[in-house]
């Protein structure tokens, strides 16, 4: 140790001297991405009525064929009519939702080494940042952008980048009669025949709303994948991946299961003639938890293991931040859940009730599952059951009542901790078992959703299970486990693929020199320290 600390000022000097390229580089890009930003809004002239708005109507049409607006009779286009209390609710759902990645900061700073903490929390923390702007400058476009021809399947058309006509005040769908929605069948106070609204979903919020509620989706996604990659990326190098991976793996996922595309558009329709037609996954289980999970496990692997990986000891820090972080994620997982109604019906309440049930019980099983193990309860271990709990849980939170989140909650439990053995027993370095928890996890829910999902959730009929044992739901069984191993399969090797390129062409590879690891992250990379006594 005295070594190290009579040797780390030279070190550090030198570290800071090496990095101020990459950080001119950054600079750089983001110059480069403002300068871009600014030209694409001076081109939209007064003439235009301005950022993508149409000149001479009511002043905030945006000429949106996909969003909902009609004549008012004097040539001017006014937005369908939304709920305000839905919209109140998907804006706490959002903010709720936003404020899990810092609460993820939390879990994973409790569960890194003193040494690394702050870099840990930190490069969850900028992940914000970077995709608060990637995804208003075309991340929207390419997951949610219309499906115009078959080449849409894989990715959005680029109608909305800079949030280009993507409105405040209209809500998606086509315009209808108010007396025709979903929300007239069981909301208390009655519409007048002459309101229109819109007649698809999601109808009751603005446009712009729905898209920072995915927003916030798209941040915390590359965000987990932080775990599996700790102690050894240069926060240079997160920062670039982080954008590359968003844009290559994430964006196009979310548009194949969420956007219309293949996933989620009728392309895995087995059989025309049964009702399944698309793989459920309600809130994220493939979508955010198998893509950043596996993506984890490929980090891991290109970077290899950590100095002293099984000789010297690596357990969590900060087992109060532990707790801390599990809780916030906790709380905020409903509005990850119960807002993916994005409105406030019976499937919003039900969709909280099974959140709570199923992470509450996959945390009881693996605190059992670690005291039978080892011969101690583990606090740790209960707070990991329960973030294993809320990810399976997640694809089928709209789809299943209280007694199938108990089964999920108890497979989440059991599978997940299994998984981080077998993790372990392989030397697979996933530091913060990323993998074990969000990958599998997801993976379980996702298959789980396929069998377990109930029509009886929804007045609809949708959503039935193999569990019937009928050839629908046998269909949605085999949707659901194609669609989550063609996430799961490109997630992992377009990330495996971006790290090599990247390890090629970075200065010095994209993993800290061992120096820098033998010092810490912290110093050698931010020169700061989570913890100074003196």
């Amino acid at each position: 140790m005295s070594t190290i600390l009579k040797s780390s000022p030279i070190s550090i000097n030198l570290m800071k001297s090496r990095n101020y390229k990459y950080a001119l580089l950054l600079v750089a890009a983001v110059s480069i991405t403002a300068t871009g930003a600014m030209s694409m809004a001076y081109a939209q002239s007064v003439d235009d009525g301005m950022d993508g708005y149409v000149l001479g109507t009511s002043g905030i049409y945006t000429g949106n064929p996909n969003e909902c607006w009609f004549d008012d009779g004097e040539g001017g286009m006014l937005p369908c009519m939304v709920d305000t209390g839905d919209m109140a609710w998907i804006l706490t759902a959002t903010s709720l939702v936003l404020f899990m990645t810092p609460g993820l900061a939390f879990f994973y700073g409790g569960l890194s080494r003193s040494k690394n903490a702050v870099n840990t929390i930190g490069m969850v923390f900028i992940v914000i940042g970077l995709m608060s702007v990637q995804w208003v400058l075309w991340g929207y476009t390419l997951a949610f952008g219309p499906v115009d021809n078959d080449a849409n399947l894989f990715m959005g058309a680029l109608d909305y980048v800079g949030f280009n006509q993507v409105s405040a005040w209209a809500p998606l769908g086509e315009p209808g009669p108010c007396v025709d929605t979903w929300s007239s069948a069981y909301q208390m106070q009655q519409f007048k025949d002459a309101d229109v609204c819109s007649q698809g979903w999601p109808g009751t919020v603005p446009h712009q709303l729905f898209a920072m509620f995915q927003a916030t989706f798209a941040i915390i996604t590359p965000a987990l994948i932080v775990g599996g990659l700790i102690d050894r990326i240069k926060f240079s190098a997160l920062i670039i991946f982080i954008l590359i991976w968003a844009t290559f793996v994430y964006d196009p996922i979310a548009h194949w299961v969420w956007g219309g595309g293949y996933i989620g558009g009728g392309s895995l329709d087995l059989d025309p003639d049964l009702s399944p037609s698309y793989a459920l996954d309600f809130a994220g289980g493939t979508v955010v938890h198998i893509t950043s999970g596996f993506a984890a496990l490929a980090g891991a692997m290109v970077l290899g293991r950590r100095l002293g990986y099984g000789k010297v000891p690596m357990e969590p820090h900060n087992v109060p931040m532990v707790v801390l972080g599990a809780s916030i994620l906790w709380f905020g997982w409903f509005g990850f859940n119960a807002g993916s109604e994005v409105m406030v019906d019976g499937i919003t309440v039900s969709a909280w009730t099974v959140t709570n049930t199923a992470t509450g019980m996959a945390s009881i099983t693996w605190l059992l599952m670690s005291w039978a193990h080892t011969g101690k309860p583990s606090i740790v271990g209960a707070a990991t059951g329960a973030i294993a709990g809320l990810v399976a849980i997640t694809p089928a939170s709209g789809w299943v009542g209280p007694m199938a989140s108990i089964i999920i909650g108890i497979a989440a439990g059991t599978v997940c901790y299994g998984a981080i053995a077998l993790k372990n027993a392989r030397k697979w370095d996933d530091a913060l078992d990323v993998w074990g928890v969000h990958g599998i996890g997801g993976l379980t829910g996702a298959i789980l959703t396929g069998t377990l999902a109930s029509p009886h959730v929804w007045d609809t009929g949708d959503g039935i299970g193999a569990w019937t044992g009928t050839p629908e739901g046998m269909e949605q069984q085999a949707i659901n486990i194609i669609g989550a191993l063609i996430c799961l399969s490109w997630s992992f090797g377009i990330t495996i693929i971006i790290l090599k390129i990247m390890d090629t062409i970075w200065p010095g590879g994209i993993r800290v020199t061992p120096k820098e690891e033998e010092i810490g992250i912290d110093l050698a990379q931010h020169g700061e320290r989570a913890y100074v006594n003196e």
